[in-house]
């Protein structure tokens, strides 16, 4: 058996996996919150529960942020209290068992690529949209990661040099754009410039507009809710251009909690694409499609990972 650790800002989930076919044969979850030592102790009693019984061959871990090869967080926003923490190497050393770590988008990324959407495709893009956005890249069937290991961080990609500023002090990042967070703003600013009349009526304040209210009206086929909704897709498709550009991918996997959203995305984002394309005429469409894996796939990529 194999065992994969999933670790973000707020919720930590380990699974014991087996790697002949993916097969889920334990899961434990648990908070992140603590500090690097008080991390390495949650997640070492989530390892001993899922071992326990079993031969284990590898231990993977995914994390948000920038984890270098040597298994050292060396940036992460959601989880500041591990920057410049060895979590593997301490990790290794709780359990007896040696330990690799890799970012959890690239860990997905992996995931996808043994089991789910990116399965037959040998140079693909997983675009992770959640809070932010992450990704990964199979090129040649091969995992990317980087000289140090931290490829794939391109919702940090400046897509507007003199846009806003970001949480991150950069100014017009893509993720400010077209992340899940970018959805919600979207929304508040229809709302306020009197765009959007059918949320207002559904919330106490505009502060309270989230991105899911756009789906919700979207789906009811409030055109107002379509229109912002369309706008937030050519944002994602314009950040997903110049991936494509830069290393011509013949497929996209959607991915990330927004992935939830379903069709309407992955269309979305496919017709902007085709739209937004250099040379678009002349040159084969790479497929859009969704992930399969879910809130598994971090984790399910890291058990992988370990053993690649």
């Amino acid at each position: 058996m194999i065992i994969g650790l999933d670790v973000g800002g707020t919720k930590a989930l380990g699974l014991l996996v087996d790697p002949a076919d993916g097969t889920i044969h334990g899961r434990q979850k648990s908070s992140s919150a603590g500090d690097g030592p008080t991390l390495v102790r949650t997640l070492a009693t989530m390892v001993n529960e899922l071992r326990s019984d079993h031969a284990i061959t590898g231990i993977g871990l995914g994390i948000a942020g920038l984890i270098d090869r040597s298994g050292t967080v060396r940036y992460s926003p959601n989880l500041a209290d591990l920057v410049e923490f060895p979590v593997t190497a301490e990790l290794t050393a709780a359990i007896g068992h040696r330990v690799v770590a890799t970012n959890d988008a690239t860990a997905g990324t992996w995931a996808e690529a043994k089991l789910g959407a990116g399965r037959g495709c040998r140079d693909f893009v997983y675009v992770a949209l959640g809070t932010g956005i992450g990704a990964g890249f199979v090129i040649n069937g091969e995992l990317v990661l980087g000289s140090n290991g931290f490829a794939g961080e391109v919702g940090h990609m400046v897509i507007e040099a003199n846009g806003p500023a970001h949480i991150t002090g950069q100014q017009g990042p893509w993720e400010y754009y077209a992340s899940g967070n970018a959805l919600g703003r979207l929304a508040r600013d229809a709302a306020a410039a009197g765009a959007f009349p059918a949320v207002v009526q559904r919330v106490d304040s505009i502060d309270s507009v989230t991105g899911y209210h756009v789906v919700e009206l979207m789906r009811s086929g409030d055109s107002d809710a379509l229109s912002i909704f369309d706008g937030f897709c050519k944002e994602v498709a314009l950040g997903t251009s110049n991936l494509v550009i830069s290393l011509d991918f013949g497929r996209v996997v959607i991915g990330g909690g927004l992935a939830d959203i379903g069709e309407p995305l992955r269309a979305g984002v496919e017709y902007w694409l085709g739209e937004l394309l250099l040379g678009r005429e002349h040159r084969p469409e790479p497929e859009v499609v969704l992930a399969e894996l879910g809130s598994d796939a971090a984790a399910l990529g890291a058990a992988y990972y370990a053993i690649t």
